[in-house]
This record gives C-alpha cells, structure tokens and sequence, in this order.
C-alpha cells in the first residue's frame, strides 16, 4: 500500500527497540499475562469486554508511561500515513487496526535496526567464534508473542469477511473461532470487502521483511490467498447505490490479483499447490445424519480459478514435482518422506489421482504436444530421487503417470517418454546408423550411469507398472537383442542390473504375442538375423563405479583373427547356455516348449537340407563366384546347424518334465520327432538314434490313446494332425511292427478312441514300463500339466542323445564346436594315476592362454595334481617350476596368487631341488629381479617354511642367512618383509635356533635403533612379539643369553620411538615378556595326589 511507505527519514526508529513494540503486542493479547488461551475459553460479552480492556490499557500505557513515547510517535506517524479507518464502533475491528499499525511498527524497527548494524571486522585470533548476531533477529520467545498476533490478525481481520465456500470456515477450526464469527459487527464502517482488503494488505506489507514473511506464510497463506481470491476474482452483485458506499476500486481489485501471484509464485510450490487444492475443495457432500455440519461447497468461479492457478504451477518449470509433493505431503507426509510416508507411497489411489491430473492436458496449454513436450522430462526426473522414502512416492507417482499417458495419448508417449528412455539401447542396435566421430575405438556410446538409469527406469516402467500396453511392448521389442546380450554379459560378473535385465527380459517375453516371443527368442540365439541386436562395433564393459557401459570395439589385427574367432565362438556358446537359463523361467507359461518345438523343427530341416545338398550340381559346372559363394553359404549352414544342435542339447539339460503344458505342444513334440525320422529314412540314413526315436513317438502316441490321460473331443482333433505323418510311417518303414502299430494308431485316432488294437495297448505299457518300471500309472493321471509333462520326458532324454550323436557325426566342422561341449573340462577331480597326457599338455598350453580365468584355473590344476602326487604331472617339475615362476610376474593378482599356490605345493615335494633356487632369487640385487617378484618370493618361502613344519631345521642356515641379508637390503621394503620371513622362521625353530640366536638378536637391536624408515622400525619390533609369542615359556631356555638384551630394546622402543605402531608393538611385546616371567618365577600350583597301587 503506497500510504505504509517506510519511514527511513524519522529520527524516532533511532531509539525504539523491538523490546518495547513485542510488550505492546503482549498487553493487546492479555492484560493477564496468560496469552491466547485465557481468550479462547470466553464468550461473546467477555470477549467484546477483554478486547476493550485490552486497547485501553494499551492507550494508558502510551500516555502515562514516558518509556512508550517514542513507540506512540512511531504509531501515530505510521497511523497518519495509513489509508484505512481505525476509528469504528465494531471493537474486533479497532483491535486488529491496532495490532496491525503494532505490526507494521515492528517491521520498521527491524529495517532500521539491520541498516545501521555495523558488525565489525572478525578477530583473525579467534576464526572459530561466532559472528555477531543482526539486531533485528527474533528470539524464540519473540516469534511465538509474533505468531499469536498473526493468528489473532487473521481470525479477526481475515477469516470473518470471507464469503461462505471461500477458505475453511474459522468456526470449523477452533471454539474460539465459532466465537469470534458471532462477536464481529458488519454493519458498522468500513464495510467487510474494505476490512478485508485492508488485512491482506498491511500482511503482506509486513510480509516484506523475510523473517516476518516466514511466520506468517509459513501458517496463514491458505487464509491470505483466499482472501486475495476473493478481492480480485468474486465477482460483484450490484452496483453501489450510494457513491459514499465504500466498495472496491476495479484498481484496488487488479491489485489484488497482481498480489495472489505475486505470493504464489514466491511461497514454497508444493504449499501453494496444497493451498489451492484444499480453497478448489472436492465434491459436494451429503449427511443424513442431523447433527454433522455440512461445509458449504466451494463457489463455481473459484473452482475455475484455482484450476488455472494450479494449471499455471504445474507448466512452471519443477511444476510436477510441486505438484506432487504438494498432494503427497497434504496426505500425511513430510517434504523428505515423513512417518507416513511409505504408507502413502503405497496408497494406489493416491498415485492414480495424481497421474489423472499430469497426463490431463490443461486448458492453458497451446496444444497436447507442447504439453507433453514441457511435462514429459520432468516425469522422468521423478524416477532419480535418491531419498528412499521420497524416491518411493516419486516413482510410484512416475509409474502411474508413465501408463496414464501412454494409453490416453500412445503417440506422444511414444516420442517424449519412451524414446528418451531407452535412447541409450537404440544409440547401441545394429540398425542404427553410428556417426564417424563416435567410430573411433574406446570412444564410450553409453556411459555407466546412463545404462543404470536406463535399465531402472524400464524395470519401474514396465515390470513394476505391470500394464501391457500395445505402446509400451512395440517400444521396447527393437531392443530387446541388446538386452539380452547385457544380461549375458552381468552373467560374468557381479552387477546390480543383472536381476533387472533377467525380469525385463521374462516379463516382455510373456506379454508378446506367441509367435513374435518365439522370433525373439530366436533372434536371441542368433538364428534369426532380422531381430535388431548389438551393433558388431559395441561392447560392453565394466565400469569403474561397479556398473556397465557400451564402448567401440578396438580393431582387429591380423595376429588376433584366431583370438577373435575364439570368442566369438565362446560368446554364442554363453548366450545359448545363458537363453536356457532364462527360458527355465518359461516353462509354466508355455513358451520353453514351444520354442524346444521349434528346435526339433529346424532338427528335420537340417535333415532335409543335408539330403538336398548331396543331389546338388557338381562343382566343376560352376565359376569361382559360385563356388566362392556356395562355400559361404555351405559355412553359414554348417554354422547355423551347429548351433541348432548346441541348442536343442543345452535345452534338453536344462528342460524339466514341465517344459510342455498342454496336449497340442505334446502332439507338436511327436510330430517333429516323427517328421525328422521320416526324413532320415528318405535319404536312407536310418541309424539306432533315429529307430529308437520313432519308437518313443509311436510310444507317446499310444500312451495318449490307452488311457494315461482323459482325451477331449477337441483333443482328438489336434491328434488327427499326426495321421498324415503315421500313414507315411506305416507305408515306408520297413519294420512290419512299426508299420502294424501305426495302422493301429490311425484307426485310433480316426476313431476317437473308440477302437483299438492290442498292439497299441502293448506299446502304450511298454512305454510307461520304460518310464515307470514299478507301474505306478496312477501317479500319471493327477493334472494335466503333469500327465503331458510325464509321457514327454523320456523322450526328451531320448532326444538328447540323439542330438549328442548328431554332434559327433558332423567331424569336418568339428572344431566350430565350443571346447567345452566335445570333452570335459581339465578342472574335474581326478584320481590319483587317472590324468592322460593328453590332459597333461592341454594344462599346460592353458597356462599361458591370454584369457586370466583360463590361465588360473590351469595354474590351479596343475597345482592340485602336483599335491596329488600323479606322476606325469611330477616328471615335468622343471618345466613346471618354469610355468610357475613365469607367471609370478603377472600383474593380476588371480594369476600370480595361483603361481605362488604352485611353486609352494612343488617345493614342498622337492625342496632340496627348488628352496636353493628360489632363495638365490629373493637374495639377488634390482637388476635381477624387481621388487615386487621378490616380495612375491618371500610369500613362497614362509608358505614352505609352513608346510615343512619340524622338517625346516635342515634348511635353518640357509633361511636365516638369507633373511639377515635381506635386513640389510637397501630397498626399505624388501628389509621389512626379510624381518617378518625372520620372525616366522623363528617362531617355529624353536629349541633349534642354537647359537644363531645372537646374530638375530643383534640384527633385531641395531635396525630397531638406527634404521630411519619407520616400517622397518616397526618389522624388527613385531620380530620380537612372534619370537616370545612363539617360544612362550622356552623363551627363558632358548633366550637366556638375550632376553636382558631384548627387554631393554623394548623399553627403550617405548620411552624413544616416535612411531605410535612400534610403541605398540613394544608393549605388547613386553606384555608377553612379563607373563612369561611370572610364570617361570610363580609357577601355577597343581593341587594332585598320587595314588600308588601296591603289587
């Protein structure tokens, strides 16, 4: 208000302090002392009469006391320049003119007092104090005598001059509020819209200074608001009849409005929102019940308005996560996830209301596109809060917003939530087009932290929203290859995304579509190259914050084609290994045994394709094109059908007797079967395989026809698919049997069940005989789940074996065949005499292999064989120790870690052969040997030093020389870990350490005195605590000589050192010192009795 100008020339703010301006306001509170609760409990005559009292006593106080003078000065000044009324017959208005003129002095007094403050330059002596406190900071006390005023300000001044529906009606609040709406006079000048506007206005002049603005937005804004509502927005009745008639100006009324969004956008967002949602109010209530109030319904104008008032606060920019947190936080939780904050977070309704508001389109909005183009990112902002309560509330809201909008609008979705999302998979797919600059090798395509957030925010999307929307599932199928090859790829390692990709990948593959989940799969395998996958110039690696990115592959040299074409058929052998592990999640809804349908099909292709090939043109008819062509092709081929085979195998291990779960994958099961043996006898290949195959079908068969299982008429006809292929059966196998039993089942079939042979009642036993050999039949008749499950398992056995000889019979591409499948791996326990040579120079030609898994666990074997004493393993102990030592100058710890394991376990065998050599490597200088191989030595010798045990006095001479050398080594490194080699040698020497026990000690006192690295310093002292340690009570025996020696090095460790380890080295060691003194000198006292049997 232009006339509450402040008063910065008045020389009265020079003198009056805040003291004396907060006694004012308590004498208008309470005459009593007893503040706002003595008022509350009164009437309508009583509170009429204490405000009187209050305002007289306020006004003797000013003419009496000559300490009030300059606040009365300061008042009348401020009053003067004030443009509203003070004068009025209502007494609740006269008292809130007054509090607010009391008010307004407080804020002046404050501005002036912060001008003039003059804190002074800080003692540079005393950093650490405290800055001067501002003089116009408020006490606790202060703020509670300011807070009571404001609520006193707002019940009189504000909340009574409200029309019904606008804000929380005060008698609603408190009893003292039901009061205070009888007791206020309407009738008397100036009228109530002028009352009002008045308030509001002197409140947020007040509200100008940033403390005072905090107290009273902090509890009165949703009152402030709906006061500035209704002066700028309610509309007007009827004009004024009389000109005098105080109604408000159209410029007081634009002010008004200026001021709502003034505050709004000043205050907190999420307390503006919840302010605007509780004046909107909800649906009109009904209560037949007499005697419960009913609040009358918010009026239409300001339903519209704070509609477009929240509209505005959501278009801002963090407008989402205002209005989130501003429902949230009104329903119980705090700003960072109070006390009910999980239970909020897990109230659906909440989260769906909110998703209603955010995927609506406002009104305000230019176009639905626009809208979404603004409010898409910052729902997906609210998916990376890193506050667990917060981030909870936050994603369950981004969820339901994320599936609200992709079925209300699966366009837009589309392009501005679910592109930016999976942006990082689709930046990495073979059909995507990868600029030249990011061609260059190790360029990062995916960082670490955008594969994480991209591979979270599709597991809330799509696994805990739980919605199969056509939009949602044609979104992620493009990516769906990249995401199984980094499922494969956390396999290999420990990651916190490999449970995410595994439920992605499971839940996508059970919402599509059957057929389109099989292509997939397909494509996962890599027998379907128009599935997008991995581009041929990614991969993945590990990152350095634990996490996986997407780099460019390096080049490949000419020297490295066979290294890569090893992993390349490693990688396809892990991911058929790593499809059949998550296809074992799969069998329950079917789409394992469809899919191992599908490879018994492609089985019965190979067949028919291996027959077209030997009827094919010669190669002399063809130009070097073709033939170059053909031998591509032939290539692809081969690759294609060993990998099929690799398949059909790992899913026959992996499958249980649940893989089928209905009658028509049973039926489609014993057509493929009979369709491949067919095609065998068509070129004439007919083998034992094949013959015992075409039995186990003709068998399934005849069990789902002699009453293992209840048939259905619709089953029947799913059965009459197989009758083209028995008839083909019955007309070209040459068995007479197989032939009749086929007939048989024809019949069986044509007829529903109604006629059938002894031979198929003969085959249908034989076959469950074959399964169950006690013929427990009825445990095959429980479900029908189990009953399709049970008659198919053997023949999945059957199949396996097939597929095994399969493997074999294919000789000149054998070596495409991973390793692992042609023979067993070297690391299986052998028994002592059972390795062959052969496994012998695998091993051995494994310890050199780039690969640090495989040249480990070859380092492992062959340190196990050794232990085990085989002998072709002990006839190469040369060239083993070579192996061994070789690699103990490898930098990874897995590698270098299993050399050690080895030269230990060889030395111990032969240790007059190696512990000479190996101690000549560590005694020798830097240019012989680096640091760490010597150290790495080191760890040798106490592991021999370990396992001789008793046996290491013969090599006592040599151990200690060497390590008395090594303590004088000039590398400080080397001399700590020669003394703690010593100290453990010692320690188990025992009675032989004999008269090297002066030379040791002597070594022990003079680097412990003079030696200037203080890790040295702390090795000779911890030498000592192993030696008394180890010795015990034959330290008085073995130390005799030195013991007095050794006491007083340690004594003088523990007044000298300067080293807090080595002092506690020392001490511990004196402790061990003193206990074996006072044992040797108080020897404990054995209360027994001898007990003599006389002959």
């Amino acid at each position: 208000m232009a006339a509450l100008r402040q008063t910065a020339g008045s020389g009265v703010l020079e003198t009056c302090g805040l003291e004396r301006i907060l006694e004012a306001l308590k004498l208008l509170l309470s005459p009593g002392g007893s503040g706002a609760s003595s008022l509350q409990i009164t009437k309508h005559d009583v509170l009429l009469t204490t405000l009187k009292s209050n305002l007289s006593a306020l006004e003797d106080k000013f003419l009496k006391d000559p300490h009030w003078k300059k606040l009365k000065l300061l008042r009348d000044e401020i009053a003067n320049e004030a443009e509203w009324r003070q004068d009025c017959m209502d007494v609740t208005w006269r008292f809130t003119s007054q509090t607010l003129l009391l008010l307004l002095c407080l804020k002046e007094t404050m501005i002036r007092l912060a001008v003039e403050f003059n804190p002074g330059k800080p003692n540079p002596r005393t950093p650490e104090a405290a800055p001067a406190l501002s003089p116009d900071t408020l006490s606790i006390s202060q703020q509670k005598t300011v807070q009571s005023v404001l609520q006193f300000v707002v019940t009189l001044g504000v909340c009574p001059y409200l029309v019904p529906g606008v804000g929380v009606p005060v008698s609603y609040r408190t009893e003292f509020g039901a009061v205070v709406q009888d007791v206020v006079c309407l009738d008397a000048a100036p009228s109530a819209p002028r009352r009002l506007y008045t308030s509001c206005r002197v409140l947020l002049n007040v509200a100008q200074h940033a403390s005072l603005g905090s107290l009273i937005f902090c509890r009165h804004f949703g009152d402030i608001a709906a006061g500035l509502c209704q002066l700028g927005f309610c509309p007007t009745k009827r004009k004024p009849l009389n000109p005098k008639e105080e109604v408000l100006t159209e410029d007081e009324r634009a002010l008004s409005r200026k001021a709502l969004r003034d505050i709004l956008d000043q205050v907190y967002q999420p307390l503006a929102v919840r302010e605007l949602l509780i004046l909107q109010g909800g649906p009109p209530q009904s209560y037949t019940d007499g005697k419960t109030q009913v609040m009358c319904r918010a009026p239409a104008w300001l339903r519209r308005l704070c509609g477009q008032l929240l509209s505005e606060r959501l278009m801002r920019p963090s407008g989402v996560q205002a209005v989130v947190r501003g429902i949230l936080e009104g329903a119980g939780a705090g700003a960072a996830g109070g006390s009910d904050a999980e239970a909020t977070a897990a109230d659906w309704e909440k989260c769906d209301l909110i998703a209603k508001i955010l995927a609506s389109c406002p009104q305000q909005s230019l176009s639905p596109e626009d809208y979404y183009r603004d409010i898409c990112p910052q729902i997906l902002d609210l998916f990376h809060f890193q506050d667990k309560l917060t981030g909870l509330q936050f994603q369950r809201v981004a969820t339901t917003t994320f599936i609200s909008m992709s079925r209300e609008r699966p366009q837009l979705a589309a392009k501005y939530l679910l592109q930016p999302v999976l942006a990082p998979l689709h930046r990495c797919l073979n059909t995507a087009e990868v600029s030249e600059c990011d061609m260059v090798p190790g360029t990062i395509l995916v960082t670490e932290e955008e594969l994480s957030r991209c591979i979270e925010d599709v597991y809330k999307v799509y696994v805990v929203g739980n919605e199969p929307l056509t939009v949602l599932v044609d979104s992620l199928l493009p990516v769906l290859g990249v995401l199984f090859s980094l499922y494969c790829f956390t396999k290999h390692s420990v990651s916190h995304i490999r449970s995410l990709c595994q439920e992605i990948l499971l839940w996508m593959l059970g919402k599509l579509e059957r057929k389109k989940a099989v292509t997939s799969l397909k494509g996962f395998a890599g027998l379907e190259k128009t599935v997008p996958s991995l581009h041929s110039l990614c991969h993945f690696r590990a990152a350095t914050q634990g996490g996986i990115m997407i780099t460019i592959k390096e080049a490949v040299c000419d020297e490295d084609e066979d290294e890569a074409l090893y992993q390349k058929v490693s990688s396809e052998q892990c991911q058929v290994e790593h499809l059949g592990d998550l296809l074992s999640h799969c069998q329950e809804c079917g789409l394992a045994g469809d899919f191992f349908i599908f490879c018994l099909k492609e089985l019965t292709h190979m067949a028919v394709e291996d027959e077209a090939e030997l009827k094919s043109k010669p190669f002399s008819s063809k130009s070097l094109l073709e033939l170059e062509q053909h031998q591509t092709l032939l290539v692809e081929s081969q690759e294609r059908k060993l990998l099929v085979l690799q398949l059909t195998a790992v899913l026959c291990e992996r499958m249980s007797e649940q893989i089928f779960t209905n009658i028509t994958q049973v039926v489609d099961f014993v057509a493929a079967t009979l369709q491949r043996a067919c095609a065998s006898l068509a070129h004439q290949a007919e083998s034992t395989v094949e013959s015992q195959t075409l039995s186990m079908s003709m068998g399934l068969v005849a069990v789902m026809l002699g009453g293992a299982i209840q048939l259905k008429s619709s089953e029947f006809a799913i059965l009459k698919q197989l009758l083209p292929l028995l008839e083909k059966v019955s007309n070209t196998y040459p068995d007479p049997v197989i032939q009749e039993l086929a007939v048989d089942l024809r019949i069986t079939i044509s007829t529903h069940g109604a006629f059938s042979t002894e031979a198929v009642s003969v085959a249908a036993q034989s076959t469950l005989n074959k399964k169950d050999p006690g013929g427990k039949r009825e445990e095959q008749q429980q479900t029908s789940h189990e009953r399709y499950s049970n008659v198919s398992y053997h023949h999945l056995e059957q199949q396996r074996s097939h597929c095994t000889s399969n493997q074999t019979s294919l000789t000149p591409n054998a070596p495409l065949v991973p390793q692992e499948v042609r023979e067993p791996s070297i690391t299986i326990n052998q028994k002592s005499g059972s390795i062959t040579t052969e496994q012998l120079q695998e091993a051995l030609l494994s310890a050199y292999d780039p690969q640090i898994p495989t040249r480990a666990a070859a380092l492992r074997t062959l340190s196990r064989w050794i232990e085990q004493r085989e002998p072709k393993a002990l006839e190469m102990q040369k060239k083993l120790l070579k192996i061994f030592l070789e690699n103990l100058e490898h930098e990874d710890t897995f590698i270098y870690l299993s050399a050690i394991q080895g030269v230990a376990v060889l030395s111990d065998v032969y240790p007059e052969k190696i512990l000479p050599g190996l101690l000549a490597q560590y005694d020798g200088g830097k240019d012989k040997h680096t640091l760490e191989t010597r150290m790495k030595v080191g760890e040798i010798l106490m592991r021999i030093v370990r396992a001789l045990g008793d046996m290491v006095s013969e090599y006592r001479e040599p151990l200690i020389h060497t390590f008395l050398r090594g303590a004088r080594d000039p590398d400080s490194a080397h001399r700590a870990s020669s003394l703690s080699n010593l100290g453990e040698l010692c320690q188990r020497l025992d009675f032989m350490l004999g008269s090297v026990v002066h030379e040791v000690t002597t070594c022990l006192i003079a680097v412990a005195k003079t030696d200037r690295e203080v890790q040295v310093r702390r090795a000779a002292v911890h030498v000592i605590v192993l030696l008394l340690r180890g010795l015990s009570q034959k330290a008085t025996v073995v130390l005799r000589d030195v013991l007095k020696d050794l006491y007083h090095l340690l004594k003088h460790v523990v007044r000298l050192e300067s080293d807090d380890v080595a002092k506690l080295h020392a001490q511990l060691a004196l402790e061990e010192l003193d206990e074996i003194m006072r044992n040797f000198l108080f020897p404990p006292q054995k209360l027994e009795k001898k007990i003599m049997v006389l002959p």
